[in-house]
């Protein structure tokens, strides 16, 4: 079997205005500071992870986003072919400002019931409102995620990744997990 794509991208999957209506709708949120499990807030914490979060709840106002993400999910998954049930957890809008040095360093987005088999981040920033802020896998090789506003980029969960430190401006990204099945 050849091996799987670190990452696919579904560029185009909204609209200009879609994403001006989505980033205005998650700026009104309320943002907290990123937990880590097993991790305190403390220096430990801070070196690993740095930026601010909030919860995108289900609601008539943002079904669309919901209905589209579905769609997307369903599109990218077609290089895995995994076996997916349902989003287990609200989608994040996660907001990494440079003042903060928001960053994630490495880590797999698993460790949950079901499991995450499906991670996606949706590009919400255009790229020249912030400087580095790289989304990277790590599968032997590092490889970067393009950086383009709107693109939809899906990895198997397990897949190791970060995103390096924003220099400057503020980097803003939507990011879901989709579950399935233990993997056989």
């Amino acid at each position: 079997m050849p091996a799987l794509p670190i990452f696919n991208q579904g560029l185009g999957a909204f609209t200009e205005a879609e994403l001006d209506k989505l980033e205005r709708y998650c700026d009104a949120l309320p943002l907290s500071k990123a937990s880590l499990a097993g991790l305190d807030a403390g220096d430990q914490y801070n070196h690993v992870r740095r930026t601010r979060v909030s919860t995108i709840a289900q609601t008539a106002e943002i079904a669309w986003f919901y209905e589209r993400l579905v769609a997307i999910c369903r599109r990218l998954n077609r290089d895995y072919r995994f076996d997916l049930t349902d989003f287990s957890e609200p989608p994040q809008y996660l907001v990494y400002h440079h003042s903060e040095n928001g960053h994630f360093d490495w880590h797999v987005d698993h460790g949950v019931q079901p499991p995450r088999k499906l991670s996606l981040t949706l590009q919400l920033s255009d790229p020249s409102r912030y400087e580095v802020g790289v989304l990277e896998f790590n599968g032997g090789n590092i490889v970067c995620a393009p950086k383009n506003r709107g693109a939809a980029i899906a990895f198997p969960s397990y897949t190791v990744h970060r995103v390096t430190p924003v220099t400057a401006g503020i980097r803003k990204a939507i990011v879901a997990w989709i579950t399935g099945p233990d993997f056989r």
